[in-house]
């Protein structure tokens, strides 16, 4: 069944981190907003702390590091945002999110954070909730929930030379333990007040204490404090395994933001179909079935991320294609130079994406725009390998804020 069609100025399609970026950005500007997406991405899966170019020395400043990155890889996504554009997207990316729950940097350079299997990784912003982390402090306790699966406390624990508690509290924990479950029982009072009293039962003078990252969905920062005030410790989240509350409080927080700024968002809906004629798209079918709702834009803003998002996907016949407008991608012709034979090498596969022009608009091979009206942010692009260079939400908050702009300019 196909319903009547509904007009915007700017349609995003894709909930990630680039989506979101995306569409706060064309609200911002003033435009009319329609934000669509099967779900909120990988930000879920992956999104506990901000990276923006993790191969950067700790001991050199993140901008300086950024500067020879973009003159030696000139179709890095970055070197199409440029500098400046990348260091405004992420302010006003930081612009909102209040005090209570914000992300911090470490003297303007990378920082190390543990690892939801006790390593540490660099990153470029943590959120407030993971400070005081401090990898050389050697009296910390790492606190973890007897049945909670996504968090091994006795294993980070050895990892960074520290003692591990795991609490059993069975009679406050009736359900299965999960993230989003333990989330809810931290933002009670009474849960958190029987788990004071079970961690002052083990402590033995330790004033740095490591949690899961589950203190709470909407105010965690709170939690945090309270915890801190009730246990005169320092407390700091550690990532979890996927999927991750961090990432969920950012999704909702850009929710929030959006539908109070008269954004459209329509979740768990997916495109089926794009309208196209010549080079322009005059439209997309949106199902959520048994209705499908045609919706029109003047500007559409592609952010539906690589294969766990499904904006790409490939075939057993070397066939590797973009599923809404069946833009190019770049690729090698032979499927076997996707994949190298050792699992952690440098794989192929991981540059493939859609190629652009400055203005992230889609173009061919030989460089003709291909869509005009059509413009492309986040993993999706082609010309990065954001697991090897940990720079996946660097690239998603930088080209989403781009891309608009970009966009508001033609």
């Amino acid at each position: 069944m196909r319903k009547g069609l509904m007009y915007f100025d700017i349609i995003v399609i894709g909930m990630g981190l680039s989506g979101l970026m995306a569409a706060k950005t064309a609200v911002e500007s003033g435009m009319k907003v329609l934000i669509v997406g099967k779900g909120m991405g990988t930000l879920c899966l992956f999104s506990n702390t901000i990276d923006l170019l993790g191969t950067i020395p700790l001991s050199m400043e993140v901008e300086k590091g950024l500067y020879k990155w973009i003159i030696i890889h000139p179709e890095h996504p970055y070197s199409k945002v440029g500098l400046e554009n990348i260091k405004k997207s992420f302010l006003e990316f930081n612009s909102i999110f209040s005090s209570h729950y914000s992300f911090k940097n470490e003297n303007e350079r990378n920082c190390l954070i543990p690892t939801p299997v006790g390593t540490l990784r660099p990153t470029y912003m943590i959120p407030n909730t993971m400070v005081p982390w401090n990898h050389q402090e050697e009296k910390r306790v790492i606190l973890g929930f007897k049945g909670f699966k996504d968090f091994y406390a006795d294993w980070i624990a050895r990892r960074l030379n520290s003692r591990s508690i795991t609490l059993s509290i069975p009679d406050l924990i009736r359900n299965e333990v999960t993230q989003i479950h333990l989330s809810r029982c931290f933002e009670k009072r009474l849960f958190r007040e029987r788990i004071i009293n079970e961690i002052k039962k083990h402590l033995q003078g330790e004033k740095f204490l490591g949690f899961p990252a589950i203190l709470g969905i909407e105010d965690p920062y709170s939690v945090k404090s309270d915890l801190e005030q009730s246990l005169e410790a320092k407390i700091f989240e550690i990532p979890v395994l996927p999927p991750s509350i961090p990432g969920l409080r950012i999704f909702n927080r850009f929710k929030e933001w959006l539908i109070a700024k008269g954004a459209t968002f329509l979740m768990g809906y997916q495109v089926t179909k794009a309208i196209l004629k010549g080079k322009r798209c005059e439209g997309i079918e949106v199902s959520n079935a048994p209705i499908t709702n045609l919706y029109c834009a003047d500007r559409y803003i592609l952010a539906t991320g690589r294969f766990i998002g499904g904006g790409l996907k490939a075939t057993s016949n070397s066939s590797l294609f973009e599923t809404i407008f069946n833009l190019p991608v770049t690729k090698p012709k032979n499927q076997n130079e996707w994949f190298r034979k050792n699992f952690f090498d440098d794989h192929m596969i991981h540059e493939m994406g859609i190629l652009t022009n400055k203005s992230f608009q889609p173009i061919s091979n030989e460089g003709d725009i291909v869509l005009e009206n059509i413009w492309v942010c986040g993993t999706i692009l082609s010309g990065h390998k954001y697991l090897y260079e940990k720079s996946k939400e660097g690239i998603e908050i930088s080209t989403g804020y781009m891309a608009v702009k970009s966009a508001l300019e033609k």
